[in-house]
């Protein structure tokens, strides 16, 4: 009786590994080329003039391909919806020590999107079509707003957690909002930054010089200091 045949559990593993890698570089590939096209044809016909069938028609795609993708013309010309922290990630934020909330936040919140590599050309284009279209900018400016709620309701947690409550501090849920604000604008600093300069220079890296930023401002620097050498100490 032949034996059966040895199946390398390991060779194929790292096969579908690779496999599946391929897959997801492809499938980047396509979405941005779908992107480009139809920020392009938006800013050549306008919003109101472009297509599904433009946007497949120049990305040599069917419309079932770009409803897989992206489900609407209002989806491709807005983009993803940057991440969103995970709920041990808000968690582990809500029960952190320290005064430095601001900082914590900004970290939290920038941790997820640190390897994202932006395409410069594609993000002007796109912020260029959004500030001269009424109806996106409005969509925008409602998906921004979305954003901060959430921001806020995070930072709550945290506030609420270390003691503090609504009902012995009335400001307290505008405290959280101006820490929501100066996130945003941490945020929209980096990018500056990394658009007016070398963007050969790594996303995470200008982050982290943002983070160490905000914290020499607002004296989180020092609070990061004896919080890492307490951590030392136990």
């Amino acid at each position: 009786m032949k034996g059966r045949p040895v199946v390398n559990s390991s060779a194929n593993t790292h096969s579908a590994g690779n496999d599946d890698g391929l897959r997801e570089r492809k499938r980047a590939a396509l979405h941005a080329t779908i992107e480009r096209a139809a920020i392009d044809l938006a800013l050549e016909h306008g919003y109101d003039h472009l297509t599904v069938d433009m946007i497949c028609e120049a990305s040599m795609i069917s419309p079932r391909t770009f409803f897989n993708y992206f489900g609407s013309k209002e989806a491709v010309i807005l983009g993803a919806r940057p991440p969103m922290p995970s709920e041990d990630e808000i968690e582990a934020f809500a029960h952190k020590t320290g005064s430095d909330v601001l900082g914590d936040f900004v970290t939290m919140i920038t941790a997820s999107i640190a390897d994202r590599q932006p395409d410069p050309e594609l993000f002007r284009s796109r912020r260029a079509l959004i500030m001269r279209t009424p109806e996106l900018f409005i969509k925008e400016t409602a998906r921004m707003g979305e954003f901060d709620d959430e921001f806020v309701r995070i930072i709550l947690t945290r506030l609420e957690t270390g003691g503090r409550t609504l009902a012995s501090e009335p400001d307290l849920a505008d405290e959280a909002r101006m820490i929501a604000a100066l996130t945003g604008g941490v945020m929209h600093y980096t990018m500056r930054k990394w658009f007016d300069g070398d963007t050969s220079i790594g996303t995470r890296e200008l982050l982290q010089g943002s983070i160490a930023l905000i914290r020499r401002i607002t004296g989180g620097e020092q609070s990061a200091i004896h919080e890492e050498e307490n951590e030392k100490a136990k």
